[in-house]
């Protein structure tokens, strides 16, 4: 099982297959983790909604998946200044560990938000974008969201490293906003890398999240995109797309 070794802790990793690299941010909120891609805790032995890309993609692609800090098997400490840039820090030291220059990206529920935050960080580094079912704010989700990270920080509370009277700040760095959290809609907006947007349509997930993501100059929107009877479509769709926006040598893409 490998690790990366970062400044306060360890990011759980795996690499599956080769090729052009694609990165994997999975669903789960903060407890985003390599097996919500094939599982939900919450629904033991209930199918997910989607095919899991790791098992879908590892033969053309260089798939690289992750546990976020302190989630699955990653560990982190938690300091007073945590917030979006530390889990991007991470993501930038994994992907300079694994002497990845380019690479498409892929996230799920918060990994939207993930993926996102490293294109506005290293924009150079993103050749294209797979966007299902964003997390964000609503009108109306403001307790879900925050249910949410209780659940989290309950879970992780008395860990080693974690100060719980630290959790109050560091929720509000993180979920004190809006939009999906992590950038903002102008950066969406003016962002031109090519993106395949699978929309949310429930309370964590909202319709009008995605509608604002659809904004990006450069969007495909692929809906209805959800449950057994289209996973293999949706699938192929993403497929599709990732290998139409593959760069080849000459640095255009397919």
């Amino acid at each position: 099982m490998p690790f990366l070794p970062i400044s306060n802790g360890q990011i759980h990793y795996e690499v599956s297959g080769s090729g052009y690299p694609l990165l994997l941010f999975a669903p789960g909120f903060l407890s985003s983790r390599i097996e919500r891609w094939r599982t939900n805790p919450a629904r033991p032995g209930v199918p997910q909604d989607w095919l899991d890309p790791i098992a879908a993609l590892s033969d053309h692609f260089r798939v690289i998946a992750l546990d976020v800090r302190n989630a699955g098997e990653s560990r982190a400490g938690l300091t007073a200044t945590d917030d979006w840039t530390t889990y991007t820090r991470d993501h930038l030291a994994l992907l300079d560990h694994l002497k990845v220059e380019r690479c498409h990206m892929m996230g799920a529920c918060i990994g939207v938000s993930f993926a996102l935050a490293l294109a506005q960080e290293r924009p150079n580094l993103v050749s294209a974008l797979v966007l299902q079912n964003p997390i964000g704010l609503s009108a109306t989700n403001r307790a879900a969201l925050d249910g949410e990270f209780s659940k989290w920080a309950g879970e992780i509370r008395h860990r080693p490293g974690i100060d719980s009277k630290l959790m109050s700040g560091f929720h509000q760095r993180m979920f004190g906003g809006d939009f999906i959290f992590s950038v903002s809609r102008e950066f969406v907006r003016t962002c031109a890398l090519p993106m395949l947007l699978m929309p949310g349509d429930d309370v964590v997930h909202p319709a009008e999240v995605s509608a604002d993501l659809a904004r990006a100059p450069n969007v495909q929107v692929l809906a209805p995109w959800k449950g057994l009877a289209r996973r293999e479509t949706s699938m192929r769709r993403i497929r599709e797309f990732l290998l139409a926006n593959e760069p080849v040598s000459d640095g255009a893409s397919r």
